[in-house]
């Protein structure tokens, strides 16, 4: 993982294995530790397979952690192509509004200096 040139994140855990969220924390720790601040970057916690009814992650346990985290929450199923364009549609409108945070003050942002530098990369991890 390259965390330190993460400019977002997607943490996600199947909604059918408690264990799977449960084994996130370590890496939004870790996320904190490199990164600092996470109300700083944009971070979202997704549940996956919400389609299934086996369920063992409850929606509202799901959304404290979120909420303890200080990142947005939000449930997808990929099979179904539920929530995944919204999904990525609500993370470039958290790193919008943090790039425009940080315009205000008049500095180039972290993303235009990048933007300087690599033109038409993008990476998806």
């Amino acid at each position: 993982m390259s965390i330190s040139k993460g400019h977002a994140f997607i943490l996600v855990y199947s909604i059918t294995s408690k264990q799977s969220l449960e084994e996130l924390g370590p890496i939004y720790k870790l996320i904190v530790q490199i990164k600092g601040s996470v109300e700083d970057i944009p971070v979202m916690l997704v549940g996956n397979k919400c389609d299934e009814t086996q369920r063992e992650v409850d929606t509202r346990e799901a959304q404290a952690v979120a909420q303890e985290w200080k990142c947005a929450f939000m449930e997808t199923s990929a099979k179904m192509n539920y929530n995944v364009k919204e999904l990525f549609q609500e993370l470039l409108t958290l790193e919008t509004r943090r790039n425009m945070s940080l315009n205000i003050d008049g500095k180039r942002s972290s993303k235009q200096k990048r933007t300087d530098r690599v033109k038409g990369k993008c990476v998806l991890m």
